[in-house]
């Protein structure tokens, strides 16, 4: 983990409230772990957690919705603005020792850590499950990753009408990777618990310090009280309660 201030590289709208910003460098990071944002100095008092979505040669990339003060902010940097990182931080996705048939499964924005995943998974057949509200983004930089795209929209504007968890089917994959909506997870996380397949999730919380001091993010799992920074933000499904 480290402290860094770099420059903007780029900041494009991807569609409505969604935005990708590019930022120069050389970083670190493994799929699943998140930098710390922060573009201004005073308010709003916290610093923005955001998954990595890419990293480049030359620069990190972070997929990430407007939702509030901080990302409202962020949406509106221009190339060579400067930008405040620390990170990486958290856990990550166990890519390096997956194998056989690996489900991937993305709800809403949850599609953003998912980029590098389906990157660092090798030798493996890989499907791809991404389910949005209506309007869909991302889709055509995860194909030459993956093996199998299916798409759903809850409006049915684009690929099967309904939700994601309608299109998978657990028992035909090895190990399930999964990011989105917490509701969505923990049906995935039920689906394959019937059927006995591992499923790792990685969990969205309100974040404060991004470093595990403060206890804000602090999801139940059976081995008791985990911060959703530090121990996380990736879970093996089983261990979290109901």
């Amino acid at each position: 983990m480290e402290y860094r201030i770099e420059c903007v590289k780029d900041n494009k709208k991807v569609c409505e409230n969604v935005y990708k910003l590019s930022i120069k460098g050389k970083f670190e990071g493994n799929p699943g772990q998140f930098y710390m944002l922060r573009a201004w100095d005073r308010e709003p008092l916290l610093s923005r957690p955001i998954s990595i979505y890419s990293i480049e040669k030359d620069c990190i990339e972070f997929l990430y919705a407007v939702v509030g003060e901080g990302t409202e902010i962020l949406s509106r940097l221009k190339e060579g603005n400067s930008i405040k990182l620390t990170g990486p931080l958290g856990n990550y996705f166990p890519v390096n020792n997956l194998k056989g048939k690996i489900a991937v499964v993305s709800g809403g924005i949850g599609i953003a850590p998912m980029h590098e995943v389906v990157k660092r998974i090798k030798n493996c057949q890989v499907d791809f499950y991404c389910g949005f509200r209506d309007e869909i983004y991302g889709i055509e930089e995860y194909k030459n990753f993956v093996d199998n795209t299916y798409i759903s929209t809850e409006s049915g504007e684009h690929g099967y009408k309904g939700y994601v968890t309608e299109i998978i089917n657990p028992e035909k994959y090895d190990v399930v990777l999964c990011c989105g909506p917490e509701i969505m997870m923990k049906k995935v996380v039920d689906m394959c618990k019937k059927v006995n397949v591992p499923v790792y999730v990685s969990m969205e919380k309100h974040m404060a310090c991004g470093v595990g001091a403060c206890l804000v993010c602090t999801c139940k799992t059976k081995h008791g009280n985990k911060r959703t920074c530090k121990d996380g933000p990736v879970f093996l499904g089983e261990e979290l309660e109901e």
